[in-house]
């Protein structure tokens, strides 16, 4: 069931940076060093794309289970908290005291009845509202708050928040459209495959930082060329290799994407097209099998689907793995990934067993995320340190059909849709 909570936006502050010096090459196949690197284009984004009519994904419900409890989340780089009220409806507001500022929750989550601020104890309900000021009316007639203080002007920045399914997406905006029209009819079949209804049970989360720009992070799961070629796990042991029955489709607007991949049945053989792929091992075998099963569980014809949700978001099904990222900027040059693993309630024990045995696939240390994350910052070193050239992303045809992994049409189309947001 899905319910959206209209709450005060925040009051995005304007980037006031001169960048009529940066201009956008004529050649729609190149994009420009200075997107990765550049702190002004860094600090615009967070006002244009992430402070702008987007959904940002926050957590799961899963893991606000009960009246009271919240945790502490991310909408682009700025703190948020997440929080169940008494009534069980979920609010977002910004971690920072409206008094001096300070952060206010430091526990990562929990279960509470109010937040106060560690530094002068002012204190605010479940739904970011101030309740208590300690001396408002002073000591001893003296001091004190004055008499037209408006307390329910000062209370937590609230953000928007709508619930699908489970999923908890936040926005600043007034104007960002319902999450079903967001998406598009498509991407929220891909999405509603994952999230349909049932029950969510977490299963575990872990975070990493990694060197390198936000976006490398999106391009990476927009981008199945590099899959076919970097990864040995995927490609020696079939989860996705060229020659796959594989597509990898887009929204209308050109801003979210799925990467579709159907497993074939069967020992992989080294033929023709696996010669040319440096990462198939042909022999190679792992301690454990059973990471390898796969349990058909839902009514798609894909093994995988990697869906990026723009802009913080990357939803996966692999086999049996259900997780979520989220990315979290943290500057021109680093950001966060947060892990959620999850499943669902009515899983059995063994199903249970099954996903986590299989997520040792991913993760920061998992049998193919750690490729991804040393060559996101083998291309940040080389942004940051080489001469500025501008990378190119030419492979296929805007207009071709979408069941090729030799691609980039995911990629210019999501930076085509980046430079209406940022103005450039």
């Amino acid at each position: 069931m899905e319910h959206t909570i209209t709450l005060h936006p925040r009051e995005v502050p304007r980037a006031h940076e001169d960048i009529s010096d940066l201009r956008w090459p004529d050649d729609p196949t190149e994009i420009p060093d200075w997107i990765y690197t550049d702190q002004r284009i860094y600090d615009l984004e967070q006002q244009r794309v992430f402070g702008g009519a987007v959904w940002n994904y926050a957590a799961i419900e899963a893991e606000l289970p009960n009246p009271g409890d919240y945790i502490r989340s991310y909408a682009g780089s700025v703190p948020i908290i997440i929080a169940r009220d008494k009534k069980g409806e979920v609010h977002a507001f910004e971690n920072r005291c409206a008094h001096r500022g300070a952060e206010l929750c430091r526990s990562p989550r929990g279960n509470t009845d109010s937040f106060v601020c560690p530094y002068h104890q002012w204190n605010y309900g479940l739904d970011g509202s101030l309740k208590g000021i300690p001396f408002k009316r002073g000591v001893q007639g003296k001091g004190g708050m004055p008499a037209d203080f408006d307390v329910a002007a000062h209370g937590l920045r609230r953000l928007r928040v709508t619930c699908h399914n489970g999923a908890i997406f936040v926005t600043f905006s007034e104007d960002t459209p319902p999450f079903e029209q967001y998406l598009g009819e498509e991407m929220l079949g891909e999405f509603d495959t994952i999230f349909n209804g049932r029950k969510l049970k977490l299963l575990g989360i872990h975070r990493n930082t990694l060197e390198g720009n936000w976006k490398l992070y999106q391009e990476n799961l927009k981008d199945p060329y590099h899959a076919t070629l970097l990864h040995t796990y995927l490609t020696t042991f079939g989860l996705f290799v060229a020659g796959n029955k594989t597509t990898i489709v887009a929204d209308d607007a050109g801003v979210h994407s799925a990467l579709r991949n159907a497993r074939p049945k069967g020992e992989l053989k080294l033929d023709e097209t696996k010669a040319q792929i440096n990462s198939f091992k042909e022999g190679m075998t792992l301690a454990d099998p059973r990471v390898l099963d796969f349990i058909p569980e839902f009514n798609s014809d894909w093994s995988s689907s990697a869906i990026t949700i723009w802009p913080n978001l990357i939803l996966l099904r692999q086999m049996n793995i259900l997780s979520a990222r989220q990315i979290v900027p943290t500057g021109p040059n680093s950001f966060m990934l947060v892990w959620t693993a999850f499943g669902y309630e009515d899983d059995t024990p063994e199903m249970t067993q099954h996903r986590l045995r299989q997520n040792n696939i991913f993760g920061p240390g998992g049998f193919l995320g750690i490729d991804d994350h040393e060559a996101i910052k083998f291309v940040q070193d080389g942004l940051d340190k080489g001469i500025p050239r501008g990378g190119v992303a030419p492979l296929g045809r805007d207009d071709e059909p979408n069941d090729t992994v030799i691609t980039d049409r995911a990629i210019r189309l999501m930076y085509k849709y980046y430079r209406k947001m940022m103005g450039l």
